[in-house]
């Protein structure tokens, strides 16, 4: 059967979970202009929740039931624990007129769909600095999406950073680099920063150098295109100070190190998924 075209122009979009993170795509949405505030909905009975969407002009609404019978695209950004029970008290509503989408980690298109009752389901995978705006986030369709349901879905996302399309039995990988990730350059930057500190720099001074210092290198990254080996070759000069602190990263295994963190995080996703 061929799906109605959710109507760009006029659709409703409704959060169900009220979190930080569906407060920051529906800040995003709103800041990019994808979406004025009055077409966004969702529930929450924390006066807290509820005040952090008001501020900003979201509609909130007494139930769940409500958010999905105002929307036309639902976004389940529940815990991966409890989506499962939202999705299946939810389901009677949930007809294949609205376009359904889970940021639940580790949730699988099959069983969201077998939930909901149908597949007109999409699976993102966004990770924290969607907060800021720098979201590396990864999407998958399900059975019935269409590709006008994934354009407009990656003009949401994409309004909360960089947004790819992938296969779903990626989403552990994923999962493992950029959902995990931030968590491991965190740990960098504060590892830098200590070292600064070490070498005589005052605190404060230190984790501003190496916060600015990761974010500099990674646009470095993104915006000249050239491969990071050729960028890092280009800062080591022969016999020089960067050199020899790169000899002493690769002393301690550090990519390596890298690489077995992604690798690990990747099987813990999985395991999670299967259980």
């Amino acid at each position: 059967m061929e799906m109605a075209p959710i109507p760009s122009e006029t659709y409703k979009l409704g959060f169900i979970g009220a979190g930080k993170m569906a407060e920051s795509i529906a800040r995003g949405v709103v800041r990019s202009g994808v979406l004025p505030p009055s077409r966004i909905r969702t529930s929450h009975s924390s006066p807290g929740r509820r005040n952090a969407f008001e501020s900003f002009g979201v509609t909130v609404l007494p139930r769940n039931d409500d958010v999905v019978q105002d929307s036309d695209v639902v976004i389940f950004s529940v815990k991966p624990q409890v989506v499962k029970d939202a999705v299946l008290r939810l389901k009677p509503l949930l007809s294949e007129k609205k376009l359904l989408v889970s940021i639940a980690a580790g949730v699988k298109l099959k069983d969201l769909e077998e939930w909901a009752g149908q597949s007109r389901f999409i699976r993102i995978m966004p990770n924290t600095p969607s907060s800021v705006g720098e979201a590396a986030s990864v999407m998958s369709l399900g059975g019935s999406a269409t590709e006008e349901d994934g354009d407009l879905i990656a003009k949401l996302f994409g309004s909360v950073g960089k947004l790819w399309r992938a296969d779903e039995k990626l989403f552990d990988a994923i999962t493992g680099l950029s959902g995990s990730g931030p968590a491991f350059i965190y740990l960098a930057i504060e590892a830098l920063a200590d070292g600064g500190v070490a070498a005589g720099l005052p605190r404060a001074l230190a984790l501003g150098l190496a916060s600015q210092t990761v974010l500099g290198a990674a646009s470095m990254v993104t915006k000249t295109g050239e491969h990071p080996g050729k960028l890092k070759d280009d800062v080591a000069s022969p016999g020089g100070t960067t050199i020899a602190g790169i000899h002493e990263l690769e002393k301690g295994g550090f990519r390596g190190t890298l690489m077995n963190a992604v690798i690990a995080a990747a099987k813990r996703s999985r395991e999670l998924s299967q259980s």
